[in-house]
């Protein structure tokens, strides 16, 4: 079993205008910013059914790691995230962690 956590961050949007924007967001700088606070990849997923709906996933190779990410990068980058796309513009969020067993 594998010990690195993967950190999923769903969103899903009333529009997909703004969808664009914050794919262009996250491109822009924010999964870099991710990477450089511990994680090791991310990838965007278009989520099959749903025309706007997306999930990021970021890998952080141990719990420590991500603890550390969370105690001092993540309280900044979601307070932009939300500065930038708040639920007013129509966004529901949602935030999963795990085990990455395979």
């Amino acid at each position: 079993m594998s010990d690195s956590i993967a950190y999923t961050v769903s969103a899903t949007f009333s529009s997909c205008a703004v969808a664009d924007e914050w794919i262009a967001w996250l491109t822009g700088g924010h999964i870099a910013e991710v990477i450089r606070g511990g994680a090791t990849d991310a990838e965007i997923v278009h989520l099959d059914g749903d025309e706007c709906r997306y999930e990021i996933r970021y890998h952080f190779p141990s719990r420590d790691v991500f603890r550390a990410y969370e105690q001092n990068h993540a309280p900044r980058l979601r307070a932009e995230g939300l500065e930038r796309f708040p639920a007013s513009r129509g966004i529901v969020y949602a935030r999963t962690t795990g085990t990455v067993v395979g």
